[in-house]
């Protein structure tokens, strides 16, 4: 199964990610975590991605990501199985490059998926997202609250709002998001592969609506 998740900040994709490799048993790959891997397992990409760009906070250009991503899609769980992406493409040229990797390994995406979520419900998720300042545990003030008001349940730090999870920030990253990512709705829906669900929905609802257009109920 060889699955892109599309979508806004706050729109589920993470959650859906997390349920849908599981089900699939497929590698989760997001950019962000990509390129640390890379990094790490100290690949030539890897390491010139880092000490040219993410590493000292600049964007990565679209030639070295397509290049990270073509290195990571020739990996052997990606070969098998299929791959869940998430996060990429995110511009057109992105989504080019992608289909020549694809073309080149002999491969075909199997679905698009577009997490559309309301602005409101989109705010109202991240606005309400606090992270452990000293283990990086994820909580929510309404769906996943810590036991004790602003202390982690797990090492007892304190949490925090994400400076971009202010309700300013967060406007922001969705007007870049509708600018730069969206013309890849049209892209995936001209070729007939895109699939749009409602991730205003619970977890289980919004998956319940992906298994659906994958014939798998």
């Amino acid at each position: 199964m060889r699955i892109i998740l599309l979508g806004p900040p706050g729109a589920g994709k993470g959650s859906q990610a997390k349920v849908l490799c599981d089900e699939f048993r497929i590698p989760h790959i997001s950019t962000g975590n990509m390129f640390r891997e890379a990094y790490k397992a100290g690949t030539g990409l890897g390491v010139a991605a880092h000490d040219r760009y993410w590493g000292k906070g600049n964007l990565v250009p679209d030639d070295v990501t397509v290049a990270l991503v073509r290195e990571r899609l020739s990996m052997d769980d990606c070969r098998g199985r299929g791959f869940l992406l998430d996060g990429f493409p995110r511009t057109l040229p992105q989504a080019e490059g992608l289909d020549a990797i694809l073309a080149g390994l002999g491969q075909a995406l199997d679905r698009v998926f577009y997490m559309k979520a309301h602005e409101d419900v989109v705010l109202q998720r991240l606005g309400g997202r606090r992270v452990c300042k000293s283990c990086g545990a994820n909580y929510h003030v309404v769906n996943v609250p810590p036991k004790k008001e602003g202390v982690c349940d797990a090492c007892g730090g304190a949490l925090e709002q994400r400076r971009d999870d202010s309700e300013e920030t967060v406007r922001n990253r969705l007007k870049v998001y509708s600018e730069q990512t969206a013309p890849l709705i049209e892209y995936y829906r001209a070729k007939g592969i895109l699939a749009t669900v409602n991730s205003d929905a619970p977890v289980q609802g919004t998956f319940m609506q992906i298994m659906r257009a994958l014939g798998r109920e």
